[in-house]
């Protein structure tokens, strides 16, 4: 008994180890694969801009522009937008963005700046032409950020570029109409876009060509007006452009399109009435 009472007690210390040094989480995966993500998107840019054109690449500028939707798209509706909603083609007029109007033609897609040229090169002078068009486009849309025409116009023009041309084109809205209703009678309104589209088309020599449209009427009609009603607004139009100080020799045609060409699915809408101001290319002039 004694010795066991003078025995040490025994005292055993257990340790906790910790070893590997821990988890350090996987914060550096998602950071390689952000770098990763960046070096592909870069590459792709640097591929994209050597293998397009300038053409393509104001194109694809356009596209992603936000200014396309708000300015040059101006008419079709009421609001900041000219229309419902920038998605909106039932509304909005299709001004040769991009749009994919179900009734568009191939003329009136976008095409780049200024259209098809054969070989994708342009003359000194087709670049001062294509350069005058796009000021006056910028005038009458506001899309520089300065315009020649007041609100309550701006809202009745598109413009876009054709194979013949610019092609500024104004119509009826519900509120605001270009002509008395089925007459080649003017409204106040008309006798104001003129004098603006005539100042515009003097900034250019180019010659000029008018065309008339028309919204369709029932076909229970015994005698349908359109195709006298299109081309009797159209040369009132000419006579309106001429008192405004357009020059009568650089009218080359006239013509009433009916309604034929609607610009809405609805051929009775009258967004379809509309008068269009053509500015001929140099080239395509007629002799």
């Amino acid at each position: 008994m004694g010795a066991q009472s003078n025995a040490a007690p025994v005292i055993i210390k257990r340790k906790k180890v910790v070893g590997g040094g821990g988890h350090h989480g996987g914060a550096w995966k998602v950071a390689y694969a952000d770098f990763v993500t960046a070096m592909m998107a870069f590459f792709l840019l640097m591929w994209l801009l050597n293998a397009t054109t300038e053409q393509q690449r104001k194109g694809i500028s356009d596209y992603f522009s936000p200014t396309v939707p708000i300015s040059r798209t101006s008419g079709g509706g009421e609001g900041a937008f000219g229309g419902d909603s920038v998605f909106s083609e039932d509304v909005l007029a299709q001004n040769g963005t991009g749009a994919s109007q179900r009734l568009a033609t191939s003329s009136q897609q976008a095409r780049g700046e200024m259209g098809q040229i054969e070989g994708g090169n342009l003359s000194a002078d087709q670049e001062a032409e294509a350069q005058a068009f796009s000021t006056i486009e910028a005038l009458l849309t506001g899309r520089s950020g300065e315009s020649m025409v007041p609100d309550d116009l701006l809202r009745h023009i598109v413009t876009r570029i054709s194979d013949e041309g610019l092609v500024i084109e104004i119509f009826d809205l519900p509120e605001a109409t270009l002509f008395e209703v089925d007459q080649a009678a003017p409204t106040r309104l008309l006798q104001d876009l003129s004098v603006v589209l005539a100042s515009a088309a003097n900034l250019v020599i180019n010659d000029a060509a008018l065309a008339g449209h028309t919204r369709a009427h029932p076909v229970t009609l015994v005698v349908n007006p359109v195709w006298d009603l299109s081309t009797a607004r159209a040369n009132q139009f000419r006579r309106m452009l001429e008192e405004a100080g357009l020059a009568a020799k650089r009218m080359r045609r006239i013509t009433g399109h009916a309604d034929r060409s609607p610009v809405l699915a609805d051929p009775m809408d009258m967004r379809n009435n509309r008068l269009e101001l053509i500015l001929l290319r140099s080239e395509g002039r007629e002799n």
